[in-house]
Formats: C-alpha cells, structure tokens, sequence
C-alpha cells in the first residue's frame, strides 16, 4: 500500500489522541501512544511505511529521540537495515558528534555516534520522528547525518503540522514525507 486510502488515513488518524494544553497552555499535543496500542492503526501505519520505502535502496533509518525510535526501529527490522538512534545530549555510551539547535528560549543539542553509520560514505539514511512541528530537532538531525558522510535521502513523519514552518524549513536540505498533515 503506497498510498494510503482515505478510510485508511482516517483510521490512523483517529487513533491519536489530542490532549489540550500539554505541555503548556495553548498547545494540543499529539498523543501517539493511542496509535501505537491500536494494533490496526499502527499495522496500517507501518505496513504502508515498509511499502513506501521498499524500493529506496535504503541503508540505515535514524530516528529521532524519542518516539522516533519506536517507528524507526520497527521500520528498519522490517526492511532489513540498521538503525542509528539520534539522541539528547549525554546519553550515547561512545564518541559522539553533535549538533546545536535554537529553541523559544535558548538552544538544544543531539548526537548521533560517529561511526553510526559505519564508516560507510554516502550511506542512503532515511530520518523518522512522529512528528514536525518547528523542524530545529529534524533540521539538526539530517545536519548530524550530513557531518558523518552520509545522504538523508528523505525524513519521514507520521505527523506534519502545516501551520509551522518546520516542514518548509527541511525541504531545503532534503525530501520531506507525512502520513497525517495538521493545518
């Protein structure tokens, strides 16, 4: 299923719960624990993921800290690729490389190993997060791909808010694909 159906798109999209005012007034969180427990959301969700991506000649998935991984790890099993975790400053065991990005107030950071993807130039990386709100967590992330040689060939979400710029902001340095699109 390469393309999702309305009805499908529907069912995946009514597993996620909104939760308003989290984590701060004015804000409607995407809940998608909602999803990941409804086994036909998230079988559609992840079947349609593996049949996207089949054919892209993928080498590695890295997912994003921390919902990220969970769509990412399942995805890089069942297409038979490796998965690079992309994590919050301090929390890698090993040499790292890192990169900063600006928030509301202030700046973050995440790393990723530096041999994540084995040394290997120009691996084909497809990035994957739940969702892109602002873009500084996937923008530093596909940065972080770059600094160790490798290609994002396209960053992945299950949730795209169009009414921020996060989306606009990563097509600039690669393809960018939702399954659910929030305006």
């Amino acid at each position: 299923m390469k393309e999702l159906t309305h009805q499908q798109r529907k069912i995946i999209e009514e597993s996620i719960r909104d939760i308003p005012d989290f984590p701060k007034p004015g804000i409607v969180f995407k809940d998608i624990t909602t999803l990941l427990n409804n086994k036909e959301a998230f079988g559609l969700t992840m079947q349609h993921l593996h049949d996207r991506y089949v054919d892209y000649n993928l080498d590695y998935i890295a997912g994003i800290d921390a919902r990220g991984f969970i769509f990412g790890a399942a995805l890089a099993q069942m297409l038979g690729i490796g998965f690079v975790p992309i994590r919050k400053k301090g929390k890698l065991p090993y040499t790292t490389i890192s990169q900063k990005y600006s928030l509301e107030y202030g700046f973050d950071e995440i790393e990723m190993h530096i041999d994540a993807f084995r040394s290997q130039k120009g691996a084909r990386v497809l990035l994957v997060d739940d969702l892109i709100a602002t873009g500084g967590t996937a923008n530093a992330a596909a940065e972080l791909i770059a600094q160790a040689d490798a290609s994002c060939v396209e960053a992945c979400f299950i949730i795209g808010l169009t009414f921020l710029e996060g989306m606009e902001k990563l097509r600039k340095k690669t393809n960018v694909y939702t399954l659910i699109e929030v305006h």
